[in-house]
């Protein structure tokens, strides 16, 4: 078979603006008026569904038995389809008839005038090479027409397996392909949002359903498996925006404690806080507060050095860091020595600049209790707990060398590592000494300025020590606060208060408690009335609690500071400036270990007194004792004639124990252990006996 000659000959395609659809129902409508007139020039036509040669023919026109055929077709996607095959037989139809049809030597040229595509002209051969052309075309025929069954099988596998349902890609037809298109994009785009919305949906719920009510059970399964960081910080922030604003967000069935429960428990999980020290620390704020303080313990503070200006400026020291590729900037306005740290490509801990002394690696927070403190040139200044030396060596390049500053520290070991620093850093006018602070005032006394950092739990440091988190107990807050009571009875005890430039104490602790802050400075308003709270002259900083739950402290807490790492982005911190006014008075109760030299002047009135008062001091009860003081000002004494019935009694009981009669007085046995009267003179002689036989047996 030759090749057909719609291929050879290819007219220009139509343009896009103008549907070729109208053209081909124009040729439709030519054909049919030239079968007209045909039949009343007495050509009898060929009858419906055959040529003029008696053959069958395809049926390219909607006849009516075939539209019956296509109602009955239920499926929705198999119409575009017919409809797209539909336009491509006319196309060829018309390419045909337009084109190698025109040429032909058995058209004639009359018939052409009338009817352009008559079917009644094309012979055999023609048919024959065009039924390709016709073999998509929808007919009333039983091979072309698809039946039910095939339908609901063709519905049941995918279109993409059946290539031959696929349709050409045409001019025509590539608007109504690409719309389609689109629309199943839309439809799919749709369906992932709604998807998506359900899902954020499903989350909120869950964020805003408490577990309140957990089985033992059910709490010791959830703490086997590892827990879900996602779902934990929705259900906090949710929790932080009900307790934010209760009275509107609240749930009727559930009260404050039940939020403030569950979003502690929460807590816990997520950031890995112990629950007691979750609580407390969640009650040092408001609930949105809280949620940024425990944020912020998770990120490290920036690295700052401090410039020591006993060998350098901080201009310099910064142009000698930068040529080095460091990263630097100020700390900040209320600091002209300190420099913050971004990015270096050399250790800090090993530049030349480090080894010559001109820096010293130190957080600023460490810079605000010197800051506090000023000490002045030519002062005697103690720092009682001064490893590993930042605080020490600042307050040695304030004063410029001059005077004299006592660094003291408990350690040996501590005490090697401040030595170091002082050496390093040029400093001379600083004495290390190894003794407990609480010893002091019986070691030296009479600063002009006394600095105590004293030991904390470490909860404003927890970005530095993630342990913190964990080992603090309640003992912790009970044992730590003790221990400052005594350290700033030790401190405020040795200054000087006729000092006529100092007479001040700093206390500082780099923890945020209120145990550890504001009831210790209130226990040392109370047990010293001569000491008061003055400004600290730090330019920043919150004011301290003067009410905290149930507590009440003294108006004058509002002068000390606290500082947050969520608010200024330094370690959490406290800082109090006290001012001595007067001398101690001598029934002070005094700090543990201290008190022999200050509790030795105070006048008895008889022998009892002065020990009681020595072992009180040692026992260092926090208690008050204003109630066992005496209008004289002093403690009660001993009963002697109430002392001597029980020694008497005492002295019976031994006697018979060894199987002698105590009435027996003429017995030497009995006048051996009988008391004996001696004179005043001789009693101090008499109370040694004892001792030395006493030391001898032993």
């Amino acid at each position: 078979m030759a090749p057909s000659r719609r291929l050879q000959h290819q007219g220009v395609p139509t343009p896009l603006d103008e549907p070729s659809g109208a053209k081909k129902r124009k040729s439709g409508a030519s054909t049919n008026g030239a079968i007209k007139k045909q039949r009343k020039a007495g050509v009898v036509p060929a009858a419906k569904g055959t040529l003029a040669n008696g053959k069958n023919a395809a049926n390219s026109a909607g006849k009516k038995s075939t539209k019956g055929d296509f109602k009955t077709q239920q499926k929705p996607f198999v119409k575009p389809q017919k409809k797209a095959q539909l336009v491509e037989d006319d196309d060829e139809v018309v390419s045909d008839l337009s084109g190698d049809a025109l040429d032909d030597s058995d058209v004639g040229g009359a018939d052409l005038d009338g009817a352009v595509g008559g079917l009644d002209i094309l012979g055999d051969d023609d048919f024959d090479s065009d039924a390709d052309d016709f073999a998509n075309a929808p007919s009333g025929s039983d091979d072309d027409v698809v039946d039910s069954d095939r339908e609901v099988q063709h519905g049941v596998w995918s279109e993409d397996e059946d290539s031959d349902a696929e349709e050409a890609l045409t001019a025509a037809n590539i608007a109504g392909l690409s719309a389609r298109l689109d629309k199943e994009r839309a439809e799919e785009e749709a369906d992932a949002e709604q998807e998506l919305r359900q899902d954020a949906l499903q989350t909120n719920i869950a964020a805003a359903d408490l577990d309140l009510d957990d089985d033992e059970e059910d709490a010791k399964k959830q703490s086997m498996l590892a827990p879900d960081l996602q779902m934990l910080r929705t259900r906090i922030t949710e929790a932080v925006r009900v307790l934010s604003n209760f009275k509107e967000l609240r749930d009727p069935s559930r009260s404050r404690a039940d939020y403030t429960q569950a979003v502690l428990k929460d807590i816990c999980a997520y950031y890995g806080y112990s629950p007691f020290l979750a609580e407390k620390l969640f009650s040092l704020f408001p609930a949105q507060e809280a949620l940024s303080f425990f944020d912020s313990n998770e990120t490290p503070r920036p690295m700052v050095i401090r410039t020591n200006t006993l060998r350098t400026h901080r201009r310099d020291l910064a142009h000698s860091l930068i040529n080095r590729g460091v990263t630097l900037e100020p700390v900040g306005k209320w600091s002209k020595v300190g420099l913050q740290i971004f990015e270096s490509q050399v250790p800090l801990g090993a530049t030349p600049e480090y080894l010559a002394g001109h820096y010293i690696l130190q957080a600023a927070s460490s810079f605000l209790p010197v800051m506090a403190l000023a000490p002045q040139e030519h002062e005697r200044v103690l720092d009682m707990a001064a490893a590993p030396g930042g605080k020490t060596t600042h307050m040695a390049a304030l004063m410029r060398n001059t005077g004299c500053v006592f660094a003291n520290d408990a350690s040996k070991d501590r005490a090697k590592g401040l030595i170091g620093n002082i050496h390093r850093l040029g400093v001379k006018n600083t004495i290390v000494c190894n003794y407990s602070a609480l010893e002091f005032p019986k070691v030296m006394g009479g600063f002009d300025r006394v600095l105590l950092d004293a030991p904390c739990s470490g909860t404003g440091v927890i970005a530095k020590d993630a342990s913190v988190k964990t080992n603090k107990t309640p003992d912790d807050f009970l044992r730590l606060p003790h221990l400052q009571k005594q350290l700033l009875l030790a401190a405020i005890d040795s200054v000087d208060h006729a000092s006529k430039t100092g007479g001040y104490i700093v206390y500082s602790t780099c923890s945020v408690t209120v145990e550890e802050n504001e009831q210790v400075v209130q226990y040392a308003l109370n047990k010293r009335p001569n000491v008061k709270l003055v400004p600290t002259g730090l330019v920043f900083g919150r004011e301290g609690f003067i009410k905290y739950q149930s507590k009440r402290f003294h108006p004058s807490l509002k002068e000390t500071r606290r500082y947050y790492p969520h608010a200024y982005n330094v370690d959490g911190f406290f800082v109090a400036k006290f001012k001595k006014t007067a001398p101690t008075a001598a029934n002070a109760v005094h700090a543990q270990n201290a008190s022999a030299a200050n509790v030795s002047s105070i006048p008895t009135t008889n022998g009892g007194v002065e020990a009681k008062t020595k072992s009180r001091a040692a026992g260092n009860r926090d208690e008050d004792v204003d109630s066992e003081v005496e209008e004289d000002g002093v403690f009660g004494g001993w009963d002697e004639d109430e002392d001597s019935k029980y020694i008497e009694r005492s002295l019976k009981k031994q006697i018979r124990r060894k199987g002698i009669d105590p009435k027996a007085t003429k017995s030497k046995a009995v006048q051996s252990l009988a008391p004996k009267k001696v004179t005043e003179g001789e009693s101090s002689k008499q109370a040694d006996k004892p001792e030395k036989s006493g030391r001898k047996m032993g």
